[in-house]
């Protein structure tokens, strides 16, 4: 299968280019995305025969016989076999029932204890193995909020032929995922925290990416240029697979029948999540709607409720749950693509950087809605949440707790639920602790940690707990301006 561009092409770049050309080189013609030139459908007897398959069979079939990507056999099969290193090797990504109709799906068993595992883990493996084989150097940029940096820094350490530089922005994480990523020892990471937001790590990335100079660069240091974040389709590709596996649960568990319609609730940053599901969706799954859930930073609720999306009035605000901190989601332009078309998703994109603002017709708000509703919460909300379902015996995250509220206010049908718990506990432990005990005591870390484990009967991984004793390696904390010359600098 080839990609083509999301803004339409710009006569320099190739019209079309292969899966493994889309995921070196992620940046397209006019600061588009890549995408594929088209998606197949599944009928109700394949995805039948996907419930004989492990998940790993499954990630193997999405990504071999679906979407035919031009991966060797070899490099693909150790790729999806880093699902070993998860928790449980045959259900990387449990399925758990919480309430008759409504389950969550944990994609946090993996190495960094959030759902970025699940297609860094594979995606890193297939991305260094290409340079290798190229004898090329690659420089990976990433950009986090906190998930997608400990991920990556995991999947890349001490890869041959590549370097990471990892941007973070400091005050802007918890203080997990922070350690998670300063103590990492990797002589090809730097990690660089910004005097600033997600949204000013994301946007110095994008531009880092489409920037000539930055390249030209690069190419004298013999280093070319590729991106961790899910601006990258590789990253996209494995977040199909597991929306796949939560329905095949569902069937192999006896809760719905094959064919009958399920909800997926999905809390939202920059859209990578929801992406996946809406391809699943046209693909042939069957979702009745793609539920989406954010903080009090509700940029995506007003998109698709109201068709705006602008950013002139917005004040990025800091919340207990900081993955979903953004206002700059990347994925809808690949959703307005497939919606509307290049020219009008150019359109669209130019107004968000030259005005900072778009506005869609009545009819394109209505095409959207015909997959997508949304809603959002404040952090009171996602205390009290956390504290009502640990009652019953359920412990979640900030993030999951967002998903509640769709539970509560979107499902206008008696189907079952799935939301997505995009990272453990342990990430948010004070927050959690606050909820729990009701009360606004400030905590450190570590002692949050013991005293959940101790009283409510929850385990830390290992990975968590070590993570505090490990040495600092990584102290820069720069303006988000000298953010070029310090990854030159370590380049170099």
């Amino acid at each position: 299968m080839n990609f083509i561009e999301t803004r339409g092409n710009d006569n320099i770049k190739p019209k079309e280019v292969t899966f493994s050309q889309a995921i070196l080189s992620p940046s397209a013609s006019f600061g588009g995305l890549y995408i594929p030139k088209e998606l197949p459908t599944l009928e109700l007897g394949d995805i039948e025969k996907l419930q004989k398959m492990s998940y790993k069979e499954i990630a193997t079939f999405v990504l071999r016989d679906i979407f035919a990507v031009d991966i060797d056999a070899t490099t693909l099969s150790e790729a999806i076999n880093l699902y070993d290193k998860f928790d449980d090797n045959k259900n990387p990504a449990p399925v758990v029932k919480v309430k008759d109709n409504l389950f969550v799906s944990e994609l946090y068993h993996g190495p960094t204890r959030a759902f970025k595992d699940i297609a860094l883990q594979p995606f890193g493996y297939i991305l260094s193995s290409l340079a290798q084989k190229a004898g090329d150097n690659y420089l990976i940029l990433a950009a986090t909020s906190g998930d997608t940096g400990p991920a990556a820094l995991s999947t890349f350490k001490n890869k041959p032929n590549i370097q990471v530089g990892c941007l973070y922005p400091d005050g802007g994480t918890s203080d997990v995922q922070r350690l998670q990523m300063v103590t990492e020892d990797g002589s090809n990471l730097k990690v660089l925290g910004i005097k600033g937001n997600f949204d000013d790590a994301q946007n110095a990335l994008k531009n880092l990416l489409a920037n000539e100079s930055f390249k030209e660069k690069l190419k004298s240091l013999n280093i070319k240029l590729s991106a961790a974040n899910s601006v990258n389709f590789g990253r996209i590709i494995f977040q199909i697979v597991y929306h796949f596996w939560s329905y095949i649960e569902l069937l192999n568990k006896n809760e719905i029948k094959l064919g009958e319609k399920i909800y997926l609730t999905v809390p939202s940053g920059n859209f990578g999540n929801a992406l996946g599901a809406y391809y699943a969706k046209k693909m042939g799954l069957p979702i009745e709607k793609i539920l989406i859930t954010s903080n009090e930073n509700n940029i995506l609720t007003e998109w698709i409720n109201e068709g705006k999306y602008d950013l002139n009035n917005k004040h990025l605000v800091m919340t207990n749950s900081p993955a979903m901190d953004i206002l700059k989601s990347s994925n809808i332009e690949r959703i307005l693509f497939d919606k509307f078309g290049s020219q009008r998703t150019k359109e669209l994109m130019d107004d968000l950087s030259n005005k900072n603002a778009f506005y869609m017709s009545e009819e394109e708000i209505r095409i959207i809605q015909e997959d997508f509703e949304a809603t959002y919460c404040d952090d009171e909300y996602c205390k009290g949440t956390i504290n009502k379902y640990l009652l019953d015996g359920y412990l979640m995250d900030p993030h999951t707790a967002t998903c509640i509220k769709a539970y509560e206010t979107l499902k206008l049908k008696d189907l079952k639920m799935v939301v997505y718990s995009t990272a453990e506990w342990t990430k948010f432990s004070p927050t959690v602790l606050n909820a729990v005990k009701n009360n606004t005591d400030k905590y450190h870390d570590i002692e949050a940690l013991k005293e959940i484990e101790t009283n409510y009967d929850a385990k830390i991984p290992s990975m968590i707990n070590d993570v505090f004793s490990k040495e600092i390696k990584h102290t820069t904390i720069i303006n988000k301006d000298d953010i070029e010359k310090e990854i030159i600098k370590f380049i170099s």
